[in-house]
This record gives structure tokens, sequence and C-alpha cells, in this order.
């Protein structure tokens, strides 16, 4: 059979299947569901459907949406349709969430601009000449995009283009240089304007402004944890990174460069975030600033045309619609496991245990980490979050503290194998001498180092908690 005749059977067969299964499934679930069957119990079932759905290979969106039916019709009824619709129109209302398409828009021409690359060359002629300098230019390089895209795939691809090559040119060990790429690429999820921050906010009832403001001096506390651990690391093992023997820089071409690469980004950010900081426009206004402000940009550096326009509109459509349809599954989960008393179950569950304070939040970490080897960080959000919020203020913990230990948490699944989503882009346009397994072992200090950072900050809530409070976003 030609794959052109497999391809056009795949749709059919594949909602022939689902049909089956929900025809079969359901009348056992609502078997299941009899006298002896308790409420948490029901809740584990569920948990382990969506991840067993995800770990099959399902889109992650069709897995939330299929389990939420399947538990939906078999326990409630055909009231679930109606209940999908509400949470339909919910999501696609919610103006808020209008911001996801506009920040997406504003990265992608960012990178289509040329900018990234003027910025790395920018930052590498001035800490390149040191021990570990490209990966420490590379970290840095990363931060700063980071904080213009707000999205993993485009921080990872565009410093992995830019970076890979260099590093491995000038003998950089494969796992430290494959280890700062998608480090540092993933920063972009935590780092504001991030869409992770902008989901998260409305989930959990907090401020997107006060997130946005935590989350700088966590992200910048990541990063700092990156720089230092290469640093040691090359010192103590300079065949890990040796020192760029590049010809020297005149200081006036840094600074010429460092205005002309760094500075119209950095206004451009400073534009958006101080807008959503100081009240002047909500953060889909602000969005919609950073979007005209990124084709000013692209204008100004005569990258701005028609098919430019064309591609950067298309790849935003595409990635807001995968958020999209995600968020809409996720949403009608968690309004049947809200409907059958999930969040109650393991609220009581998770309260009733016989441990200090500190082991339920390290508990609720353990969940989330976990989670994050398996499931893409939108479903960790509709997931965890409904559950742990609930949990948190019976508590009584400070929520905007709790939730940058939560979106920190997150941020490993990025990192953590076998589903992480940073070393399926850097593979992609790796050469072939860079494996898989090169990949993996690079990451592992990186997570480790993001784990330090998750203690730090549950530690001295201080780091996240001082920027929100001084600028009275945050009581």
């Amino acid at each position: 059979m030609s794959p052109a005749r497999e391809k056009s059977l795949a749709l059919p067969l594949g909602l022939t299947l689902g049909l089956v299964v929900l025809v079969l499934l359901g009348p056992a679930i609502a078997w299941l569901r009899g006298p002896d069957l308790s409420t948490e119990a029901l809740v584990g079932l569920m948990l382990l459907s969506v991840i067993g759905a995800i770990v099959l290979g399902f889109p992650i969106a069709f897995a939330l949406a299929g389990v939420a039916t399947l538990y939906g019709t078999a326990l409630i009824g055909p009231f679930v349709g109606n209940i999908f619709m509400l949470r339909l129109f919910q999501v696609l209302q919610d103006y808020i969430l209008i911001a996801i398409p506009l920040f997406v828009f504003m990265g992608v021409v960012i990178e289509q601009t040329g900018l990234a690359s003027q910025l790395y060359r920018t930052v590498l002629e001035w800490v390149g000449h040191i021990r570990g300098g490209l990966a420490i230019a590379t970290v840095l390089a990363a931060t700063i995009f980071a904080a213009a895209t707000g999205v993993v795939g485009a921080s990872v691809v565009a410093i992995g283009i830019l970076a890979l090559p260099q590093m491995l040119k000038y003998g950089y060990s494969k796992p430290l240089t494959t280890g700062v790429i998608c480090a540092g690429g993933a920063l972009g999820i935590l780092i504001p304007p991030s869409i992770m921050l902008v989901v998260y906010g409305p989930t959990a009832g907090v401020s997107i402004g006060a997130l946005f403001l935590a989350a700088i001096p966590a992200g910048l506390l990541l990063s700092a944890l990156y720089v230092l651990y290469v640093s040691l690391l090359c010192h103590l093992r300079p065949e890990e990174g040796p020192a760029y023997k590049g010809e020297p820089i005149p200081w006036k071409k840094k600074i010429t460069d460092t205005a002309v690469s760094i500075l119209p980004v950095g206004l451009l950010i400073l534009a958006v975030l101080g807008s959503i900081f100081f009240g002047l426009a909500a953060p889909t206004e602000a969005a919609a600033l950073g979007a005209f402000g990124s084709l000013l940009l692209a204008l100004v550096y005569k990258k701005l045309t028609m098919r430019s326009l064309f591609e950067a509109a298309y790849r935003a459509v595409r990635i807001s619609a995968m958020v999209y349809m995600v968020l809409i599954g996720a949403g009608f989960l968690s309004a049947i496991f809200v409907r059958l008393r999930g969040g109650e179950a393991v609220a009581d569950m998770v309260a009733g245990l016989d441990l200090p304070l500190w082991a339920v939040i390290l508990v609720m970490m353990a969940i989330v980490f976990v989670l994050g080897m398996f499931v893409d960080w939108i479903g960790i959000v509709m997931i965890t979050v409904p559950l742990f919020i609930p949990i948190a203020k019976t508590l009584g913990l400070d929520l905007l503290w709790f939730s940058m230990l939560l979106i920190v948490t997150m941020q490993t699944s990025f990192l953590t194998p076998p589903f992480a989503y940073t070393i399926f882009y850097l593979k992609g346009i790796a050469p072939p001498e860079v494996t898989t397994w090169d990949i993996y072992r690079g990451v592992v200090p990186f997570i480790l180092l993001q784990l330090i950072g998750v203690i730090l900050i549950g530690l001295f809530p201080q780091i996240v908690l001082w920027l929100p409070k001084a600028l009275g976003l945050w009581g």
C-alpha cells in the first residue's frame, strides 16, 4: 500500500478505533464506579489514563479530551457534551489568552530578523576569550533571547544553529555543548514574556503581572547557576571548553555591536514588560505592542518582506493552534475532574497526610517533576494546578511563591528524558556525530541545577517575592 493511501486511511481508522474504545470502555468504567470504588481510586485511574494515552503516542490535546469524554460519558452521561461546549467557549472567549498568539508572533519575527545571530556574536565578543567562553556566551545570549521570544522551540533552534557548530569547531565536549543549548533555550518558557505564565495565571488565579515580576529573578538565578557551573567545570577540566582563540575585538566595535544588536531587543522587552508592570496595558495589549514592535525591528533591519511576514504568521498560527487545542482538552478534563469531585478528594488526601509542611510541598514538586518526563508543560499545568492550588490555600502558603516553585519545577520537563522537547529540537538540527546519548548526558547536570534553583527559591522566598512586593503587585 502506498504511503499516501496509508495516510488517507489513518484518520478514519483512528476514529473507528476511538469509537470502539468509547463503546467498550465506557460501560467498563461505569461498572467500576460501583460502591466499592472510592473517589481517590477514580482520580488515580483518570490520571493514569491520561499519562498512558500520552506515552502511547496520542497528541496531548486529544489524550486529555479523549479521557474526559470516556469518563464523562460513562459517569455523567450525555450531559458531558454541554460541559465540553461550555469549556470550549470559555477558552475561546478568554481575553488574556489572546496574548499567546501575539507573543508567539513577536518571537518568530525577531528570530527571522537575524537579531538572534547578531546578539550571539556580540555576547561572544565580550566573554569568548575565557575558558568556557563560548558556552557562557551561549547561556547569556539564550537568556536575552528568551526574554524576546517566550517560545522554547525558537530559542533552542536559533541558538543551536549559531552555537553548536562553533563550540564543536573549537573542541568543546559534546555533552557540555548540547547541555548549555538545551538549558539556555528552556529559559524561554520562564523569563517573561512567557507563554507558560500567561496560561498559568488564569488557571491558578494569580496575577500575570506578579508572575512576570517573580519570574525575572527566578530566570536570572537559573542563568547564573548555568554560568557558574560552566566556569567551574572548564576551570577544573579545561578540555571541556577551551578558550576561543579569535582575533582581539576593539572596544569601539564591541560597544557598537552591543548598541546595534542587544539594545533594540532590550528596548522592546522593556516596552512590553514595563507597560504591564506599571499598569499602562493589560498583558494582551502589551503582547500586541510587542508584536508591532517586532515588525518595526524587522522593517528597520530590512527583513520585512511579504514572504517573511507570511512565514511568521503561519508559524505563529500553528504554534498557537496547538496551545489552544491543549487548553480546550485540558479544560474539558478539568471540568469532568471537578464534576466527579476529584479535586476535593486529592486535596483531602494530601491535607490528611501525617507529614510536615515541607514534606507535603516536596511530594507535590516530586509529582510535577515525574509528570515532566512524560507530559507537556501545558498538560502539567492543567492537571496539577487545579489540584495543588486549593491545597496550598489550605496550608496557608503564599500563592505566588508556591506558583514559582511549581513553574520552575515544570521547566525541568523540557530537559528530562524521554519526552524532553529541547532534546528533540536540538537533535533535529544537530550534525550526525552528535548522538541523542550525547544530549542526554549533557542535560543531566542542568536538570540538577534547575532543582538546586527550586531548592533556593523554596529556602529563600524573597528571591521571587521582593520585586512584585516592591512594585506593589503582590501583598
